[in-house]
């Protein structure tokens, strides 16, 4: 089983208050927003739009998250480099860190596990 698509665009920023307002005007509608500043808009029936404040310090930047129905259908071929095999997310999924021929991050998402 491949990749569905993309499931979500993970943003990390400074300040989580102007870039809500940012992607709001851009006509992203605020789906829920946390007690630790981060929150998920979304436009459309697209992909959703996770954006999480982090410390001054902290570079931000941006992650594609690729949508799996099933992570034990998933064998990447040998040319993908898996950083981190499938781990339960605080956010009640599993997910998968692989790295692209260029050094970029990729996350492929699949559901939380039965029972999980």
């Amino acid at each position: 089983m491949k990749p569905e698509g993309i499931e979500a665009i993970f943003l990390t920023t400074h300040n989580w208050g102007k870039s809500a307002k940012f992607f709001r005007a851009l006509g992203f509608a605020l789906e829920f927003e946390t007690d630790h500043n981060s929150g998920q808009l979304r436009n459309g029936d697209g992909p959703y739009l996770f954006i999480a404040e982090i410390p001054a310090n902290q570079p931000p930047e941006a992650h594609v998250v690729l949508k799996l129905r099933d992570e034990d259908a998933f064998k990447p071929e040998p040319i993908v480099d898996v950083v981190t095999p499938f781990e339960e997310t605080h956010w009640g999924t599993r997910e998968m860190t692989v790295r692209d021929p260029d050094g970029r991050i990729w996350r492929l998402q699949a559901p939380a596990k039965a029972g999980n």
